[in-house]
């Protein structure tokens, strides 16, 4: 009888949410440098790159025709609406990896952390917390990214954005970098080693 190698085991989904400036992509690119063996979840959106953004690294940029064409072909293991873009995680990439037994690390809003987790129940889920409302204010404005009416509509969504964090299994105040690293390392390792 042939002698098969044992399947790997199913990689997790990571979800990293925080509200906007809340410090996902800077958290999971400083993860990944500790971690390189984690997978990256790249999402599609229709917002236009911000500067050093890489098409297909950093997202997927699509139009709004492109985007609506892929929910139509049910692409999607979910997407929203977040400050009048649309953002989703197409289901090929992500079931490839997770099958091939790669963990996956998500940066993604809370509504899209909710259903990652209706897809994969073993979804482990990650909420960064701001110290304070200064501090994100702070982040927004330093970024020099966004409009004031974008940061005005970021804002406005803050305190629901918190709320449903206090659903996630793992909160995380995000204040000083590398204890906020060490700390988002330890819930993964923690959550992989438990299967």
């Amino acid at each position: 009888m042939p002698n098969n190698p044992p399947a790997p085991h199913r990689g997790i989904p990571i979800a990293i949410s925080s509200p906007s400036g809340g410090g996902k992509t800077t958290i999971i690119r400083e993860v990944r440098k500790l971690r390189p063996e984690l997978g990256y979840s790249v999402s599609c959106t229709t917002r236009k790159p911000r500067p050093g953004e890489v098409n297909e690294k950093d997202y997927i940029f699509l139009t709004k025709s492109e985007f609506q064409d892929r929910v139509e072909k049910e692409d999607f293991l979910e997407w929203e609406w977040v400050h009048g873009y649309q953002y989703g995680t197409l289901k090929e990439t992500v079931l490839h990896s997770i099958n091939l037994g790669q963990s996956l690390l998500f940066d993604i809003d809370v509504f899209g952390a909710r259903s990652l987790k209706e897809a994969f129940p073993e979804s482990l889920l990650i909420f960064l917390n701001p110290p304070d409302l200064k501090t994100l204010i702070n982040r927004l404005t330093s970024r020099a990214e966004d409009s004031l009416d974008e940061i005005k509509t970021r804002l406005e969504r803050v305190k629901m954005e918190v709320e449903i964090g206090r659903e996630f299994e793992t909160i995380v105040i995000n204040d000083v970098l590398t204890d906020t690293v060490q700390q988002v390392i330890a819930a993964i390792d923690q959550r992989l080693k438990s299967g």
